[in-house]
Parts: C-alpha cells; structure tokens; sequence
C-alpha cells in the first residue's frame, strides 16, 4: 500500500506509478540536520531545478562569508578569550542579519528557507518566533543520515572548519532534539524527512519529491 505519512518524502502513488510530490506552504521551511547531511546539496538542487528562487534561501553559512570572508570568522587574536569574545560577536551579528532576511522575505508574504543545522530546541524556537509575528505555516526538513554516512558524507566534503568528533556531536543532538514529534511539539505544522544516500537518493531526485508554495494566503505580489 502507498505510505502517505506526512513525516516521509515518498508522497502517494500516482496511477502512473510515480511518487506524487509533498506540497509544502508558503511560509518558514527550517532545515534540521547535522553539518555534511545534505542541506546544502538538497537547497541547491531546488535551484537548479527552478523549484526555488535563490533568494528564497537564507544560509548562514552564506551570511558569515559575506561578512568574514572564506575562512568563516574574524580574523585570529593572539588570546584565546579574545578569540571567544570575536566568535560570540560575530555569531550575533550573523544571526541578526540571518533574522533580518527571514523577517523581509515573510512580510512580504514570500515563502523563505532557513538554512542552517538548527538540531537545537533554542535554534529553532528563534525562528519559529519570526515565523509566528507574520501568522505563517512552519514546516520543518529533516536530514537525518546514519553516522557512517554522515561522516562518510564529510569526508568527501573536505571541510577543515569541523572535526569528526564535531559532526559526530551534531548528530547526537539531532538524534536526541530533533525527532518529528519534537519538532511538532514546538511548533512545525508539518515535519518531513529528506532521503538521501541511505535510501540512495540523490539530491535532485529528493528536491523532485517536494513543491512548494511562493506565497502567503492574502499576498499579491506585484
């Protein structure tokens, strides 16, 4: 029989055989994954595939090398409590910009994509918090690889500002905050899990199983 649970990306069965795709609204998408899970890959594939504007995408990562060039953070101080202070400075400042485009894009009534891990409750709670000033639908993507192909997936990715143990941590705050009913409980309208290597899925195969909405009911855009 088709599986139709809202929290999987194989949608029903047309009578072609072909997965339907899962409709998500216009509103506040949260990506929920630990680092090298997909997001990236996923969001950019929705691009591609002209499923998304790119400008409907806020990324955090984005933000901080717009801000703080490549190498994603102020430059290095010869004390570390310095070097503590400089990273809790420009994480507020990444976040707040972050906020700042997330805030613009739901005033004016268009669906926008929070890219970042956010496996913690406080993460998500802060946006969610945006997403209810303007009465909009959260729907929150999980990407939830198994550890071996997390770090299988990281190492493919060279990423030198992470270490194993790193990604490793991650993984075990999303397993342990981030469960779909968790993400209900706070406030997700609609959860729903990503595939990907695990269920070999590619990402532009995974971005085929969504739509999503533009628009906020009301809004009229010009």
């Amino acid at each position: 029989m088709p599986n139709n649970s809202p929290d999987r990306a194989d949608g029903g069965l047309r009578p072609d055989g072909h997965a339907s795709a899962i409709r998500i609204p216009a509103g506040l998408v949260v990506l929920v994954g630990p680092p090298a899970s997909g997001k990236t890959s996923f969001i950019r594939a929705l691009v591609e595939r002209g499923q998304i504007e790119a400008e409907a995408v806020v990324s955090s990562d984005e933000i901080r090398a717009e801000l703080f060039g490549a190498a994603g953070g102020p430059e290095p101080t010869d004390s570390d409590a310095a070097d503590a202070t400089d990273s809790d400075a420009a994480d507020a400042r990444i976040f707040e910009e972050r906020d700042r485009r997330i805030v613009a894009r739901l005033a004016a009534g268009r669906t926008v994509i929070a890219e970042s891990t956010n496996v913690t409750p406080q993460a998500r709670a802060r946006l969610i918090a945006l997403a209810r000033r303007f009465d909009a639908p959260v729907t929150a993507l999980r990407f939830a690889p198994d550890v071996a192909d997390l770090l299988q997936q990281y190492a493919e990715r060279g990423r030198t500002d992470l270490t194993t143990a790193d990604v490793r941590a991650y993984a075990a705050v999303m397993s342990r905050d981030a469960g779909a009913d968790r993400l209900r409980s706070e406030g997700a309208a609609a959860v729903h899990d990503v595939p990907g290597r695990r269920r070999s899925v590619m990402p532009a195969e995974a971005a085929a199983r969504f739509a999503f909405g533009r628009v906020l009911p009301g809004y009229h855009l010009t």
